[in-house]
């Protein structure tokens, strides 16, 4: 690898080497199917095929939370997805959804089946579905989606920039740690200053905003992603800090964090989910390995 001190970008770009770093063996510049593979399916409506990476945790937290409403009809299988085996590359994933990305929803309540990707796009047809979390009034529905779509344009930021350059890049180059450090601590100011004088981000009340930011935002905050806590003064924020605290403790937001969670601590990892009493099991398990 060139030194970044002595590397100039050449006058046509092509893949001819590996870039290095983690997830560098699933990284190339073309889109598409690598592999023929049938995705299973259960025996509930929605099908879920996802990890427990933020982006999935939105969508299962979110599941769950539907369910503890009494919306039965959100009762899902949660199959996994190992990104870093390639699984999003094989030909069923791929034809849910083409970007090749956890999560994909596919919806098989509907007359034809609905694919549903991008997790910010799952969240609204479900809250549009099940006419929860999101508000009905023009103004209220709107400053939701304001904070969906803020999520959606941030994340990257936070997640490839700061989180990609920070932990997982064979080299760290100070340049891209700081830039991206001072656009993720801008970040946090602007969820900090929201959150001053609101309980939630959109509002007084709960919503899928706080849903789809929670899993990026307030695991930086609580020291559950990239080691940066201290590096970030997260303890700073303390608006964040209140409001990430507030959703932790949620009993929805617990078994949400757990499904497809395929690393960590393999008590609060529930791989696969396909009914609630797996997750039961799941306690039953750390009860008996713990006595």
């Amino acid at each position: 690898m060139t030194d970044a001190a002595d590397y100039v970008p050449p006058k046509v770009w092509t893949w001819n080497k590996p870039n290095g770093g983690n997830f560098a063996n699933i990284n190339r510049p073309i889109a598409g199917a690598t592999h023929d593979k049938v995705l299973p399916v259960g025996k509930h409506p929605l099908q879920l095929y996802s990890l427990g990476t933020p982006n999935g945790v939105k969508v299962t937290i979110m599941l769950e939370e539907l369910l503890a409403l009494g919306h039965s009809g959100a009762e899902y299988d949660a199959w996994l997805i190992n990104i870093g085996a390639g699984d999003q590359f094989g030909s069923g994933f791929v034809e849910i959804n083409p970007n090749s990305k956890i999560p994909a929803l596919l919806d098989r309540s509907e007359p034809t089946p609905v694919r549903i990707f991008e997790s910010g796009s799952i969240l609204l047809y479900l809250a549009e579905k099940f006419g929860a979390f999101l508000p009905q009034d023009r103004a209220g529905r709107t400053e939701t989606l304001n904070w969906l779509f803020w999520q959606m344009g941030s994340a990257p930021y936070l997640g490839g920039g700061f989180g990609h350059f920070y932990a997982y890049a064979p080299i760290k180059i100070e340049y891209a740690i700081d830039r991206f450090a001072m656009e993720v601590k801008r970040q946090l100011d602007v969820l900090d200053r929201q959150l001053a004088d609101h309980e939630y981000l959109a509002g007084d009340t709960y919503s899928l905003a706080d849903i789809a930011i929670f899993p990026w935002y307030g695991a930086v905050a609580k020291g559950l992603a990239y080691g940066a806590a201290e590096f970030l003064s997260v303890q700073d924020y303390t608006h964040v800090q209140r409001w990430a605290d507030a959703i932790l403790a949620r009993p929805a937001v617990k078994r949400g964090r757990m499904v497809n969670k395929a690393f960590g601590d393999p008590a609060e990892q529930l791989r696969e989910r396909h009914d609630a009493s797996d997750f039961d099991t799941k306690t039953q398990d750390k009860l008996e390995a713990g006595s």
